[in-house]
Order: C-alpha cells, then sequence, then structure tokens
C-alpha cells in the first residue's frame, strides 16, 4: 500500500514537472494514456530510487561530503535520465530532453514528493 501511495505522489510529482519543464513530454494518444504512462514511470522511478540511490550514496560517500551534498542534484537528475531511458525501452510515451531537463524534473518531483509527504502523513506501526 505504501509503494502505490508514493507511486501516485510521483506521478503527481511528474505531471508538474511535464507542465512546468518544456524539456519533458508524455505524448500519449489521450489522457488515459498519459495517466497511464505517469503512473508506469513513477513505478519505474521508485525502483530505480530503492535500489541504486543506496548504491550510489554509499560509493558517492565522499563526493557527497566534498560538495556539502550538492552533488546529490546531478546524482537525481542522472537517475532521472535513466528513468527516461528505461522508459523508452519499454516503449512509454515519455520523453526528457538532456540533462538540464532532467535536472529540473528531478527537483520539481522532489519538491512536491516533499511537499504531498508533508500532507499525508506516515501509517503507524
Amino acid at each position: 500500500m505504501r509503494f502505490l501511495v508514493r507511486t501516485l505522489v510521483t506521478a503527481v510529482g511528474l505531471w508538474i514537472a511535464t507542465a512546468i519543464v518544456s524539456g519533458i513530454r508524455v505524448t500519449g494518444a489521450n489522457t488515459w494514456e498519459d495517466v497511464g504512462t505517469l503512473l508506469l514511470v513513477a513505478a519505474i522511478f521508485g525502483l530505480v530510487n530503492a535500489t541504486l540511490k543506496p548504491v550510489v550514496k554509499i560509493l558517492g560517500c565522499l563526493f557527497y561530503i566534498l560538495t556539502l551534498g550538492l552533488i546529490a542534484l546531478v546524482v537525481n537528475a542522472l537517475l532521472f535520465l535513466l528513468v527516461n531511458w528505461l522508459a523508452g525501452l519499454l516503449h512509454l510515451p515519455f520523453h526528457v530532453d538532456g540533462f538540464w531537463s532532467a535536472f529540473w524534473g528531478a527537483i520539481i518531483v522532489g519538491v512536491v514528493s516533499w511537499v504531498i509527504n508533508l500532507v499525508i502523513p506516515e501509517p503507524k506501526e
């Protein structure tokens, strides 16, 4: 259930990123295809972040310290580009036009996810 909520939150972030950043597009044939694409890309985004991001943080720990964490912005942009590449392999109509579009898209998705997670509390265990 938690993965589903995070996927929906990420999909909302992706939707806002497509509305704000001109280099990020969802080119489905209709609205429902766009929604499905955003949900699938959000699921891919979640899986990539869950698997690769901890590995990158461990391997790049020194860079995180040296740059005071600013390297995280670059890492997030590169992971966003990886998601774009994986979406292309799956023939999803999701396109990112380069590093800077991915950079701003990752920031927008991160901020939107953070704001929505502030509103939706974590379930108590």
